[in-house]
C-alpha cells in the first residue's frame, strides 16, 4: 500500500504546489483512491510531478463538505471520466466559517453545488464498504477532545445556522494484510473519537493513521489549548499506533505533539510517499 500527499497547506520541496487543503492518493489492492481533492486544481500538478495519473484512480472519497477538501473535485472530473465520488449525503448545503471576511462575519465554506448534478455521485449515509478490506465511516459516538474551533462551523438547518455537528463527514479504514490504516480528512469529530471507532469496526488496533486532527484555525490564528494538546497525545499514545498528520492540525500544535510523542508521529507535506508492506 502507498499513500502520496498530492496537497497539503506545506510542500517537500519548491517544485510542488501548496495550498490549504488535503488531497491523498492511495494505491491498495482493492484499487486506486482519490481521497479529497484539496481546495483547487493544484493538486493535478502535484500528481504529474509524482508520476501519477489520475485517469486512472477507480473511485474518489469525499471527507466532508468543505471547500479546501473538495474544491478540486470538479477538475478531477474533467481528467477522470469513469470514478465514482462517495460522499456522504449531508455534505452539500451552506457551510459557513465565522470570520470577518464581509458584513456579517460569515464566510462560505461549502462545495460547489454545481457537483450535485453529477451521475457519478454516490451519496451515502451511514458506514459503507467501498471495496475488499475499504471501510467508510461516518457514525462517530464519541465526544472526548473536540476542536473548540469548531463553534465557528456553521450549517444551515431550515432558516437557522447551527454549529455543524459534522455527521457529514467520513474517515476511511484500509485493511490490507496485516495492516489497518485509518485515513481522516479533518477528524472535526475529534481524532481520538474516530481512532476508538475505527478500532471498534476493525476488530484491532490502527498500524497507522493518516490526516489532520483540527488544532489549529488558520482564519483567526489560533490553535487548541495546551492542555488539550497534552491530553490528545496521551490517549494517542496509548495505542500500538503511528501518526502521520497534516493541514489543519497547524504547525505550531504539531511541534507540541512532537515533543510528547516522539518518533510516533511525523508532519507530512505535499510529495511525501508512505509506502506500507
Amino acid at each position: 500500500m502507498k499513500i502520496s500527499v498530492l496537497m497539503e497547506n506545506t510542500a517537500l520541496s519548491p517544485e510542488f504546489a501548496c495550498e490549504h487543503g488535503l488531497s491523498l492518493y492511495i494505491e491498495t489492492q482493492a484499487g486506486k483512491i482519490l481521497f479529497d481533492t484539496g481546495k483547487s486544481g493544484l493538486f493535478l500538478k502535484n500528481a504529474h510531478l509524482m508520476g501519477i495519473n489520475l485517469a486512472q484512480v477507480d473511485f474518489a472519497i469525499l471527507s466532508h463538505g468543505h471547500f479546501d477538501h473538495g474544491g478540486g473535485l470538479m477538475s478531477f472530473m474533467q481528467v477522470n471520466q469513469k470514478a465514482p465520488i462517495y460522499m456522504h449525503e449531508k455534505a452539500f448545503g451552506e457551510h459557513f466559517s465565522k470570520r470577518e471576511r464581509n458584513d456579517n462575519g460569515l464566510f462560505p465554506i461549502g462545495i460547489d453545488p454545481l457537483i450535485k448534478n453529477s451521475p457519478r455521485l454516490q451519496m451515502l449515509k451511514g458506514d459503507f464498504s467501498v471495496g475488499k478490506g475499504l471501510l467508510l465511516f461516518s457514525a462517530v459516538p464519541g465526544q472526548k477532545l473536540q476542536s473548540q474551533s469548531n463553534k465557528n462551523l456553521l450549517r444551515r438547518e431550515g432558516e437557522q445556522l447551527v454549529p455543524d455537528p459534522f455527521f457529514h463527514e467520513q474517515n476511511l479504514i484500509i485493511s490490507e494484510g496485516d495492516k489497518n490504516i485509518l485515513i481522516s480528512g479533518c477528524a472535526h469529530r475529534g481524532i481520538v473519537n474516530i481512532l476508538e471507532q475505527a478500532v471498534h469496526l476493525a476488530g484491532s488496533p490502527m498500524d497507522a493513521v493518516v490526516g489532520g486532527f483540527h488544532l489549529s484555525s488558520p482564519s483567526r490564528g489560533t490553535t487548541e489549548s495546551d492542555e488539550t494538546i497534552e491530553a490528545i497525545a496521551r490517549a494517542l499514545l496509548d495505542w500500538p499506533t503511528r501518526y502521520y498528520t497534516c493541514h489543519c492540525t497547524g504547525l505550531e500544535p504539531y511541534e507540541k505533539l512532537k515533543k510528547l510523542m516522539g518518533d510516533q508521529i511525523e508532519y507530512v507535506q505535499a510529495g511525501k510517499e508512505l509506502i506500507f508492506q
